[in-house]
């Protein structure tokens, strides 16, 4: 009986081993996956402020209205002023639509003990 209590405590420990050497391979995977993830958003916020600093650099307003003197002729393009603008009292806006009641309910034949 010890015998087979022995070999049964050494399966377990095996199997506990076997368990725990999958596990810390698994968990090594997912850190790498995880430094993974993490080198590529840092890769993209990089990019995302290159394309932020030539958003910005490409949008001077010298930079614009020098393309827009240049371009003039084909572009036609004038400077706003605050006189082009209007208020919104000055919009006039579609009437609203007419209701429509379908299935009507003639309240003045009904009792007020009658259900619906």
């Amino acid at each position: 009986m010890k015998s087979f209590l022995y070999v049964l405590t050494a399966l377990g420990v095996i199997g506990l081993a076997f368990w725990a050497y999958r596990e810390n391979y698994a968990t090594q995977a997912a850190l790498s996956e995880t430094d993974d993830l993490h080198r590529e958003i840092r890769a993209a916020h990089a990019r995302l402020a290159v394309l932020r600093a030539e958003w910005a650099f490409q949008n001077r307003p010298e930079r614009l209205r020098d393309l827009a003197q240049i371009n003039f002729e084909r572009l036609q393009l004038l400077p706003l002023h605050p006189d082009q603008f209007g208020y919104v009292d000055e919009v006039e806006f579609p009437a609203p639509p007419p209701l429509t009641f379908e299935n009507g309910v003639d309240v003045s034949t009904m009792n007020a003990e009658d259900p619906l």
